[in-house]
Formats: C-alpha cells, sequence, structure tokens
C-alpha cells in the first residue's frame, strides 16, 4: 500500500460540499454599523478626557477610554469569525469509488492513532483504556491502524492496568468492570517509585501489547497495532509538556509504521462514531485540497455535562461557531484532540521538506512490512528517538513535530502550520465524532482556562505573534483572528472596570454614565443590546438554549475576574522572573457528591483558592452597591443620572446569586470556605475606603 497520499487521481467522485452561510451578509452590515456606534463612543469618551476639570474625573474617564478601547478591539477582532462562516458535508459512501480510482491500490491510507495521558491519577486509566477500544471499533481495516499510547506520567499504574484490561477484553468479547481496581493500582504505581523508576526520572519504555497480524479477537478478526510508549524522563532534561511527548510519538510511529495520516486524541475522548476516519478521508483524499490540506479539524463535544450547562464547558464559540468562520478562510485552529493529520504537514511547507538527521523518520520513508514492528533493529532505534536529548541540536519543535514556545501546543502549533501555507478543515457532522470529559467543578474550570490564557499571552509576546507575523503570513482576517484567541486573557481589564468603578461610584452617589435624558444614552443601549444580541443568536443557531447562553454569559463574567486575571498575572510574573508555572491538567475523577451537586446546577467551589477572591469581592460590592441605590429609590430620590450604574449592578448581582447563595445559605462541601470570603469582605471594604475620599470630592 502507499503511504504517500499524493498517488490519488485528479478526478474523483464528490467527496464533501461547501455551503456558505446565509446570516454573512447581515453579520457583515451589522458588522459596520456597529463599528461605527463604537468610534462615536471612543469619540465621546476622549472628549471627557480633554474636558476634564478634576484629577478623580480626569482619572475615571481615562479608565473608561481604556477599559472601551479593550472591548472595541475584542469586538473587532471576534467578528473576524463572523465574516466567512461556512458549513460542509462529506459523502463518505463515495470512497470506495474513489478509492477504486486509484492506479496504485484500493485500500484505505494506514492511520497513526496518538492517545495521550500525563497523569494517572487525574485521567484514570479505564477512561484511557475506553478511547482504545473506541477506537480499535472503528469502521476501517485494523491491519492499516496502529495505535501509539502516550504514557507522560511514566506510570506501571496505566501500563499494566490496560495491557490487563486490553487481553480480557478480547478474550471475553465484552468490556467488563471486575478490572477496576484503583488500590491496588496506587499501590503498583508506590512499589515503582520505591524502586527508583519516578515520573520525572526514567527510561524510554516501548512496549508492542498487540500487533497487527498476530493477535485476533474472539470473532477471529485480526487486531490493530497497539503500543505503549513512555518517553525518557530526566531531572535535568527539559520535558515540553505535552507537544514533547507528541513528538516522541511522531518520531517512534515514524519507526514503526509511518502512516500517511495520524489521528491525535485526548485519552478521555472517545469515539462515538466508527465511520469518523472515513469523514476525514474526505478531505484528505481530495485531490484538490490534499497538496496544502494539514489537517482535518472536528469540534470538541462533552458527554456528562448537565441540562443547562453550568460551567459553560461547551465552549460553543471556540469550538463550534468560530471554526465555521475559520472554515471560509484557511481553516480552523488545532484544539489538541479529534484531529486527523497528513504527516506530510509536520515537515515543512506544502513546497518544501525540512531535511532531518535521520532520514527514516521523514513522511516519505516506506517501512519495511516484512520487518517486524517488535524486531530488535525497529525497537532500538524507537527507543533512541524517544531518549530525552534526542531533540538537543535538531530542528525539532521548532521547524519539524508539533512547536514548542506555549503550553497550548495546540493553537501554536495549527497557527504556525498555517503560517508556513498549510490549510485546515472543519468536518462537525451530526453524530458527535468524539466525546470527553468536561470538568464538574468550578475550580477546575478555571485552572484549565488559566493555563489557556497563559499559553495565549506566550504566543502573543512570541516573535511568531499573530497581530504582526500571522497577519503578514496569513492576512488581516486570519491574522486578527488568532489575535483574539491570544488577547483572551485582556476581557479582565474592562471586566474588572466594570464590575468595580461604576458601583463604587454608584455608592457616593457619583454619576459616570449619561442621564436618561441624553442622547448619549441611547447610544450605551443599542451598544450593549447589541453585542449581547448578536451573541445570543450566534449560541441559539449552533443549537444553544437561553438558559446555556445565561450561564455562559455568566461564565464568562467569572472567568474575566478570575482565570483571566490571575493567568496575566503568572505569566507577567514568570517573564520577571518571579514564578513558574506548569502544565496543569484538568481532574477527569468524579466524585459522587460532586457530581449529585453538579447534576442539580449548583456551583461548586470547596476548594480555599485565591483565584475566587476578585470575583466575590466584585459580588459583595455589587450587591450593596445595588441594595443602596434601591434604598435612595425607595425614599424618593432622582435616580435618572444613576440609572445605568443601578441596572449595571443589578445585571452583576442576578448572574452572582449562586455565589450568594454558596457563601451564606449552603453548608455542603461545595460551598465558599469562610476564609475566602473573610478575606473578600475585607478587600471590599478596603476598596470602598479607598476611593471614598477622590469621589467625594468630585461629587
Amino acid at each position: 500500500m502507499d503511504q504517500s497520499l499524493n498517488s490519488f487521481p485528479s478526478r474523483a467522485p464528490l467527496l464533501h460540499r461547501l455551503r456558505p452561510a446565509r446570516r454573512t451578509a447581515f453579520n457583515r452590515m451589522f458588522a459596520a454599523v456597529y463599528f461605527c456606534a463604537i468610534l462615536v463612543l471612543l469619540y465621546l469618551h476622549a472628549l471627557k478626557l480633554i474636558h476634564s476639570t478634576t484629577f478623580t474625573s480626569f482619572i475615571i474617564s481615562l479608565s473608561f477610554l481604556v477599559s472601551d478601547t479593550f472591548l472595541a478591539f475584542l469586538w473587532i477582532t471576534r467578528q473576524c469569525f463572523l465574516m466567512t462562516i461556512v458549513y460542509r458535508d462529506e459523502y463518505p459512501e463515495n470512497l470506495h469509488e474513489a478509492l477504486l480510482l486509484k492506479k496504485s491500490s484500493s485500500d484505505f491510507p494506514a492511520l497513526d492513532v496518538f492517545v495521550c495521558t500525563a497523569d494517572p491519577y487525574k485521567e484514570p486509566p479505564m477512561r484511557l483504556v475506553s478511547t482504545v477500544l473506541s477506537i480499535m471499533a472503528y469502521d476501517y481495516p485494523t491491519e492499516n491502524i496502529s495505535i501509539y499510547v502516550s504514557d507522560d506520567g511514566g506510570s506501571q499504574k496505566i501500563y499494566e492496568s490496560m495491557e490487563e484490561r486490553i487481553e480480557n477484553v478480547l478474550e471475553t468479547g465484552k468490556v467488563g468492570g471486575e478490572n477496576i481496581t484503583e488500590e491496588l493500582e496506587r499501590r503498583a504505581f508506590s512499589n515503582w517509585t520505591d524502586h527508583g523508576f519516578i515520573r520525572q526520572h526514567h527510561p524510554t519504555v516501548i512496549q508492542v501489547l498487540l500487533e497487527s497480524g498476530k493477535n485476533k479477537d474472539v470473532t477471529n478478526h485480526l487486531m490493530p497495532n497497539l503500543i505503549y510508549v513512555s518517553r525518557e524522563k530526566s531531572r535535568t532534561s527539559t520535558h515540553n509538556f505535552k507537544a514533547g511527548a507528541l513528538n516522541v510519538l511522531l518520531r517512534v510511529s515514524a519507526t514503526m509504521t509511518n502512516a500517511p495520516i495520524i489521528l491525535n486524541l485526548d485519552c478521555d475522548m472517545y469515539s462515538n462514531d466508527p465511520r469518523t476516519p472515513l469523514r476525514a478521508l474526505c478531505y484528505l483524499l481530495d485531490p484538490k485540497l490534499m497538496s496544502q490540506l494539514a489537517y482535518v479539524q472536528f469540534p470538541q463535544i462533552f458527554h456528562g455535562i448537565n441540562k443547562n450547562d453550568t460551567y459553560g464547558c461547551e465552549y460553543k464559540r471556540v469550538f463550534f461557531s468560530n471554526p465555521l468562520g475559520l472554515d471560509g478562510m484557511l481553516g480552523p485552529n488545532y484544539v489538541g484532540t479529534g484531529c486527523f493529520f497528513n504527516r506530510r504537514a509536520f515537515f515543512g511547507g506544502p513546497s518544501t521538506i525540512v531535511p532531518l538527521e535521520i532520514p527514516e523518520l521523514g513522511p516519505d520513508s516506506v517501512v519495511d512490512k516484512s520487518m517486524q514492528i517488535q524486531s530488535q533493529s525497529v525497537l532500538e532505534l524507537a527507543h533512541k528517538v524517544a531518549g530525552c536529548n534526542y531533540e538537543y541540536k535538531t530542528k525539532w519543535g521548532y521547524e519539524v513535530g508539533f512547536r514548542y514556545g506555549s503550553l497550548i501546543e495546540d493553537f501554536f502549533t495549527g497557527f504556525r502550520l498555517q503560517c508556513e501555507g498549510w490549510r485546515s478543515v472543519f468536518c462537525n457532522p451530526k453524530r458527535p465524532a468524539f466525546l470527553g470529559d468536561a470538568p464538574i467543578n468550578l475550580i477546575d474550570a478555571l485552572n484549565q482556562v488559566q493555563r489557556w490564557n497563559i499559553g495565549a499571552l506566550q504566543a502573543y509576546f512570541s516573535s511568531f505573534s499573530p497581530l504582526t507575523f500571522g497577519t503578514r503570513s496569513l492576512g488581516p482576517f486570519m491574522g486578527l483572528a488568532y489575535t483574539h484567541y491570544c488577547l483572551w486573557p485582556t476581557w479582565f481589564i474592562p471586566l474588572t472596570l466594570y464590575a468595580f468603578l461604576p458601583q463604587l461610584s454608584l455608592l457616593h452617589g457619583v454619576s459616570v454614565f449619561p442621564k436618561l435624558s441624553e442622547p448619549s444614552f441611547i447610544l450605551y443601549v443599542f451598544l450593549v443590546l447589541g453585542a449581547y444580541g448578536q451573541d445570543l443568536i450566534e449560541f441559539l443557531i449552533e443549537e444553544g438554549t437561553i438558559q446555556k447562553w445565561w450561564n455562559d454569559q455568566r461564565m464568562w463574567m467569572i472567568r474575566g475576574l478570575s482565570a483571566f486575571g490571575y493567568g496575566c498575572l503568572v505569566f507577567f510574573l514568570k517573564c520577571l522572573g518571579i514564578s513558574t508555572y506548569g502544565f496543569g491538567l484538568t481532574s477527569k475523577v468524579i466524585d459522587d457528591e460532586q457530581s449529585k451537586r453538579y447534576g442539580q446546577g449548583m456551583f461548586e467551589f470547596g476548594a480555599s483558592s485565591n483565584i475566587f477572591v476578585p470575583l466575590i469581592t466584585a459580588a459583595i460590592i455589587n450587591l450593596v452597591s445595588f441594595l443602596m441605590g434601591l434604598v435612595q429609590v425607595l425614599r424618593g430620590r432622582k435616580m435618572e443620572g444613576l440609572f445605568l450604574q443601578m441596572f449595571l449592578a443589578g445585571f452583576v448581582v442576578l448572574n452572582a446569586l449562586p455565589i450568594y447563595e454558596a457563601m451564606v445559605l449552603r453548608n455542603d462541601k461545595g460551598r465558599i470556605p469562610f476564609k475566602t470570603t473573610a478575606t473578600s469582605t475585607c478587600l471590599a471594604l478596603a476598596l470602598y475606603g479607598l476611593v471614598s475620599l477622590p469621589l467625594r470630592n468630585r461629587n
């Protein structure tokens, strides 16, 4: 069978179809009108700044000008996703006819599958086994599938458990629960540690668990190749987190099978449709696309999310709306899982191949089929390229393979590949291709976002910044779209200001927004309703609900007052050499009590973390300011000049109801710890005292 995809004929049956979205024209017109309104608002802010008569009024005007400038820029970059929305349909039933037209073979191309896990405690081995078994069930020739499991935690817990469970399934023909023995697995891990084999320091482990052509299931069908890989670790070497593990798999797989197509999956993203590879082939085998197509990205879809998605984990914009818009240009960004790659894309641009230190690792190297993958020569080379010092003074991670330089290696890799001239495709079938696990407590959800934000800032301030390098390489729309992701953390600037300044001013009766009778009041109403209205429409179009949208926009506020700000803080402290950060995993272990509360839609705080302090402080200040304003209204005071501040405080209070409940009314383990509440209350009082004097002087 050919190892290259380029042997496909120029004439082929229809494999897919592209449909432009009808709402694109409306989006463009609305963007033009809304942009004009933004310019008017910034002009009014500039006038107020110029005509400020006191230092306090100058600071307030400057704060709103800076804040709204950030909001304007983030809104503009967001519109890049809405200008060229397209939808795609695939016709996998035509693949057999298309393959028969190949002159050299009628077989499906070989497929290497990379499944990654890094922490045996946060990512239970049973999830990994379920993912591996779901891949084995693909409607695809088993002799053409090779599964490589990367255990970056170096855990004999995982290795022995997976081997035993896979063998048990082969013998019985079903997946049972008799092998779920977590305590025994913990003991095995402890014994391994006692013998000097630890996660941070151990040799390479490569073990062929199943070999195609030898191992069969109970129905006497051949099984795919299954190879366990744990790369060498050393206390003195740089591990490069997930991207480093993926590059090891890229090299190890090249020595054993070197399939032209690679599927990358997280350990908890099991396959939900056995025909998924066929859908990907509809694009990867298209002669009009194949020479420039780097990858086919499927959306991340999560099972187990409660009815109204309390933590906004569906990420409708990131995983659905935005890729549809990017697909109308050069294609979606790579999201780290559920992605079928053209192996050739990792080794240079479409027209150039980066020379390698070992030619056998290249995409065009043909693996000798007569050489067994367990032969001594193959395993020796595989162990060599999996060494922790192998990449030293090579181009791996910089010009070849998955790219280093950001905690979000997926985003950075996809961006770099597109800058080199490759494009991508978004494939979103009605039946979800993959299903994964989502966080069921707030701290995990926020820690996940914080890691994304740190990685985004790393990408933005690198020599490959999307705003400069990306705009030159990809054009303004793609460059600004990637910039939007990179500047996600800066949402904390306007959100923090709007969560505190108007409310603290309201407590002192100081007006910072237009009165109801002023023409500029209509401008504010249009800007608020326009932004929220557009967002709601896009959310509903992608099969969301109003309640899910409400929870999603609430989580946007929560992230802005916690994970976004902390992500920026950690990043800049690291730049100053003050602190360090690492690759933080989201726990996939489910606690029964947490799961029950999550099913009821209750917020899960529990852990005493400083990340909650700004959020709870804002909730306290908004509640007090709204109540104080309400008292003034009941006393008959005219509040025309403070209406927008009252509305804003009330809106925040409405969003913060779960926070008040967790502070006062709950006594379960998911409530906000008293220490966090006390710290936030003291901070709120300090802020009130800090701004009292200047605001009173302005009043």
